[in-house]
């Protein structure tokens, strides 16, 4: 088992910036791959950026060249800066961790984001 806690949601601007973080514990070595999903009123979760356990990043089109994630050197925990931040990043945003063998996906409680304009 994996254990996730976000921090670093809140209110925040139009054009500002936010950087969420999220600690991993428990059995962190059968995770291959971490990430941030999110949530939106309405709206399914969608993947906003994940990060392998070599350094290999993908993001979603919507926040390439805005938002960046990146993992503690101990590879417990995984970060996500938001800079230029617009009213439609609003939602719940979650960590998430993968493994392959077996195949698992474990998910923090989510932190919220507001962008306000």
């Amino acid at each position: 088992q994996v254990q996730l806690v976000e921090s670093g949601g809140g209110l925040v601007q139009a054009g500002g910036s936010l950087r969420l973080s999220c600690a991993a514990s428990g059995s962190i070595f059968s995770v291959n791959a971490m990430g941030w999903y999110r949530q939106a009123p309405g709206k399914e979760r969608e993947l906003v950026a994940t990060i392998s356990s070599g350094g290999n990043t993908n993001y979603a089109d919507s926040v390439k060249g805005r938002f960046t994630i990146s993992r503690g050197n101990a590879k417990d925990a995984v970060y996500l800066q938001m800079n230029s931040l617009k009213p439609e990043d609003t939602a719940v945003y979650y960590c998430n961790a993968a493994s392959w063998v077996p195949r698992n996906d474990y998910w923090g409680q989510g932190t919220q984001v507001t962008v306000s304009s």
